[in-house]
Formats: C-alpha cells, structure tokens, sequence
C-alpha cells in the first residue's frame, strides 16, 4: 500500500523522489539558518532553525519509510 503511494507519479516522476528533493533542500535550508546565525547574519531568526530541523527529520522518515516500501512490501 504505501509502495503504491511511493510510486505514485507527478508529472511523470515517482512522488518518492520529489519528497527526496524536499528533504534535500530542507537539509540545506536548515544548515544555511544556523550557519548565517552563527555569524551574526540574522535575516532568518535563529527560532526558525529547530523548525526547519524538525521538518528535516520528519521528511527523511517518510521518505525513508517510502524507500523501504519497495524492497519490504508494506
């Protein structure tokens, strides 16, 4: 069942990969909030790093479960 989610197509492409792509630039986003901050570059508040971070681990997770969907059938 969620194999058949995993493999749902957008524009031709698997969902799968866009969440991938979302984890990806949410990773990235985070990094770039706390490395700004911890230079003094506050154009993002600092309270948005641990959000963007959660979001981060949240995504992986799916994507992850997603992932494994495909090798385990569930």
């Amino acid at each position: 069942m969620i194999n058949n989610i995993a493999f749902t197509l957008i524009l031709g492409k698997p969902l799968m990969m866009y969440m991938g792509i979302l984890t990806l630039f949410l990773l990235l986003s985070t990094a770039t909030v706390g490395a700004l901050n911890l230079k003094g570059i506050s154009i993002i508040p600092f309270k948005w790093h641990p959000r963007l971070a959660m979001a981060t681990i949240i995504m992986a997770i799916i994507h992850a479960i997603f992932g494994l969907s495909i090798y385990f059938n569930f």
